[in-house]
């Protein structure tokens, strides 16, 4: 996995909330025993027609946003199943960076993304970024009013920066431990072989019993 440190990207903008891992990516898409091939069947159902020609009226099917690289989308994003293809199919699709706003509902505190998609997505190198509904709000805004709109993600600062004539910027907050595991470019896998030689050292330790043949 490579470092996360600082990004920049074309911002699209998905104007959906409550959009599951199922239609991130289909579950007819899963049947492949490899980690490849995802990423052109990402929204599969909503960017493509019944013909199979793309769909004008979907969002990312739209010319100024060919070669995004930051989504910006609403609340509850990744919800649904726990599949992880759904992180592979964002980032093999280009996406480094996917924004959304927290949202309080009925008295609730209803997070920007679902748990497991969050963690898979640290995992996978995938930064989410939690904003308020109206910093989400103008982002949307300014994406809308200024076509070909780019940002930059600075991981160490916590910051996310709109590049217009004046410069708008938002703080966010991410979990320390997250944060490191990204800055460094680990996974599970990763983590645990910082830890080889203690491992090796326990398991040269341990009195194993023969089992009979």
């Amino acid at each position: 996995m490579e470092p996360f440190t600082t990004f920049h990207g074309l911002i699209a903008t998905l104007d959906r909330a409550n959009v599951d891992t199922d239609q991130i990516i289909p579950k007819q898409f899963l049947k492949s025993i490899k980690r490849t091939g995802f990423g052109e069947n990402l929204f599969f159902d909503w960017r493509y027609l019944p013909n199979n020609k793309p769909n004008p009226d979907f969002e990312l099917n739209q010319p100024r946003f060919d070669g995004a690289s930051i989504l910006v989308t609403r609340n509850n994003f990744g919800c649904g199943s726990s599949r992880e293809h759904a992180v592979w199919a964002l980032k093999q699709y280009g996406f480094k960076v996917i924004i959304a706003p927290w949202q309080e509902r009925d008295g609730s505190h209803v997070p920007a993304f679902a748990d497991i998609f969050r963690n898979n997505s640290v995992k996978n190198g995938l930064l989410t970024i939690e904003l308020s509904p109206d910093e989400v709000e103008e982002i949307f805004e300014m994406v809308g009013r200024f076509p070909g709109l780019e940002g930059t993600v600075n991981l160490e600062e916590q910051r996310f920066v709109l590049h217009l004539d004046e410069e708008i910027a938002f703080h966010f907050d991410i979990d320390a431990g997250v944060k490191e595991h990204l800055q460094r470019g680990l996974d599970d896998i990763s983590l645990t072989l910082e830890h080889e030689d203690d491992i090796t050292t326990f398991e040269k330790s341990r009195n194993f019993i023969a089992v009979p043949e």
